[in-house]
């Protein structure tokens, strides 16, 4: 298993990861968005900083929220993203795949070799 990101990459990439989840669900809450990341890769991820990730996305427009019954207990906090968050995605989507090629072009061919090899053994 591949060792964890560092905290701050996880924390720079944590809004994109939550739009590109809440895009393919209807809606969403904070501990099954925790699971999904976590099942993803990204366990590191604490509730202190998903919530307050989750706030700006609010603020921002990116993600509304709706108050639900919870299961058998307090209600229940939900995330829908909205056609503005849809419009980050897809902006941020494309300026992380380029980041992330120039990155990579910036590491020794060996790095990249593992990489691959990487790639072909795991299908990732």
């Amino acid at each position: 298993m591949a060792a964890a990101p560092p905290t701050a990459w996880t924390r720079a990439a944590l809004p994109l990861c939550l739009l590109g989840i809440l895009d393919g669900e209807p809606k969403s809450y904070g501990y099954a968005l925790l699971s999904r990341l976590g099942d993803a890769g990204l366990d590191g991820v604490k509730p202190a900083t998903l919530y307050p990730a989750l706030t700006r996305l609010e603020e921002e427009g990116a993600v509304e929220v709706e108050w639900g019954a919870g299961d058998g207990g307090p209600g229940r906090k939900y995330y829908r993203i909205t056609e503005e968050g849809r419009a980050r995605l897809r902006r941020d989507q494309a300026a992380w795949g380029n980041f992330s090629r120039t990155v990579a072009s910036l590491l020794p061919a060996e790095a990249e070799a593992e990489g691959e090899a990487h790639e072909q053994v795991t299908g990732a």
